[in-house]
Parts: structure tokens; sequence; C-alpha cells
């Protein structure tokens, strides 16, 4: 969970990319409108909160990101929902915000853009794993994206706060789960794509293995000082190819599980 940093020379980074802000095309194209906003927008949601939460998605298309599904998805989600009403003022800022138990909810950008990678599998995507719920955001985004979404959250804490912020907010369709998410779920696997919140020092295998044959994985790895947003596309039984994106600032990936 994170914010994106500023990567040195070499790395692409997209979301350094529009210094100057163009027209900004409908927020709801007729292509995408069959993702319907979510119950706690469409019912009572404050004005404010409201405005900022439209602000914020604008300000992703302004800094770069293209994938209108993705950015009606991320407008249907009420983000103040998910955190801590101290930091509840701060919800629509493109910052990661502490969720307790030393964990964040990553910053508006940093999900956008890896669902926009994930999004661009070779083959469609309906099937995710999510591993890291935190505080359910961004399983909730990505159950207004995909037909089928598993989510897995080591912290039982955690877990249970994402539980209850989903149900709270009519989100009741993301298969959540308490459980080691370095070893995935192979009872439901393999996966179209699969999504991690934590950065490791490698790529786990049991995860690469989970991944269905033309589907994608997008995470966080370390690299030396820094860690790197890695995008793996698995292109045969034994064959995965990687690319690595921008520098990004996640916390670490570990495994096993802590009860409350």
């Amino acid at each position: 969970m994170s914010g994106v940093k500023k990567p040195p020379n070499g790395v692409k980074a997209t979301a350094e990319k529009s210094a100057v802000r163009r027209p900004a095309p409908p927020l709801m194209p007729q292509s995408v409108r069959k993702l319907d906003p979510s119950p706690a927008l469409s019912s009572g949601l404050g004005l404010t909160s409201d405005r900022a939460l439209l602000r914020m998605v604008e300000r992703l298309r302004g800094i770069g990101i293209k994938d209108e599904a993705v950015l009606l998805a991320m407008a249907a989600v009420p983000r103040h929902e998910f955190v801590d009403e101290a930091f509840a003022s701060r919800a629509y800022e493109d910052a990661a915000l502490p969720i307790g138990h030393r964990q964040t909810i990553s910053s508006p950008v940093t999900v956008a853009k890896m669902l926009e990678l994930l999004r661009g599998a070779a083959k469609p995507v309906e099937t995710v794993l999510e591993v890291g719920s935190g505080c359910g955001y961004q399983a909730a985004v990505l159950s207004k994206l995909f037909k089928s979404v598993h989510s897995i959250e080591r912290l039982e804490s955690l877990y249970l706060k994402a539980k209850e912020h989903l149900k709270r907010t009519g989100f009741k369709s993301v298969g959540l789960l308490y459980g080691d998410g370095m070893a995935g779920l192979p009872g439901q696997a393999p996966f179209d794509a699969i999504i991690v919140a934590a950065a490791g020092l490698q790529v786990p295998q049991q995860l690469l293995e989970q991944l269905q044959v033309g589907g994608r994985m997008v995470l966080p790895v370390v690299e030396g000082s820094k860690q790197v947003l890695a995008v793996i596309d698995r292109l045969g039984p034994a064959k995965w190819h990687r690319e690595n994106k921008d520098i990004v600032n996640f916390v670490p990936l570990l495994n096993g599980t802590i009860a409350k």
C-alpha cells in the first residue's frame, strides 16, 4: 500500500507524463455506464465528500489514468468510508493513509495505476485474487471491475475491519478471507489476474503458479534499496514475462497470519 515516488532515470513513470492538463472526456461514457454507483454514493453521501471524490477522479485523469472503467469504478467507491474517522477529511488526497497495525491504504493514484495495468492482460479478466485486503478499499474497487474477486488478509484485526467496511458500504460480493496471502488460494486457482498490496524480496512462486496462462500479476518487488512495481504475464505453463514500471513504497510482504 503506497504512494508512487519519482523514479530514477531509465524507469518509465506514467504518473509524471502529463504536465499539461488536456480537456477531460465525460466521466461516464456509455461504454462503461454499466458500472453502477455504490449504495453509499447513491443514498446520502454528503455533497462535500461527493465533490471531493469526483475531484479525485478528475485529478487521476489529469495525471494520465486513461482507462475510463477504472476511473468510473473509483468514482463508485467512497474512500472516506474505508479510513479511520480521524483521517476522513484527508480521504480524497493523493496520499497513503494509516489504517492501523503499521499498514496503510494505498494512495488513489497507486490503486488506479495498478488496476489499469491489471486490465491490460492479454486475455479478458474475470477472476481476481488480491493479496493484502487492508481496509477493504481496493477490494471494493476491484469488485466494480471484475466478475469474481477473492481477497486475503493475514492480520485478523484488519480482516474484520475490511469485512465491516465492505458490508456497511454494500460491497458484499467480495470473497474476503483471513489467511496467508503468500500461499494464495490454490483451491480457487487459476486466476486471470493477481494483485499484491505489499512488497516482497521476490515474487512468491505459489502465486505465479496460481496465475492463469494469459493472465497477469501486478505487485511491488524489492530491488536493492528500492521497490519497483512489476507486471508479470504468464505466457505458458512454465514461461513468464516481467516488466518493471514505477518506483513505489509499500509495506513488507510477510507470510503467516496474526490473530486478533
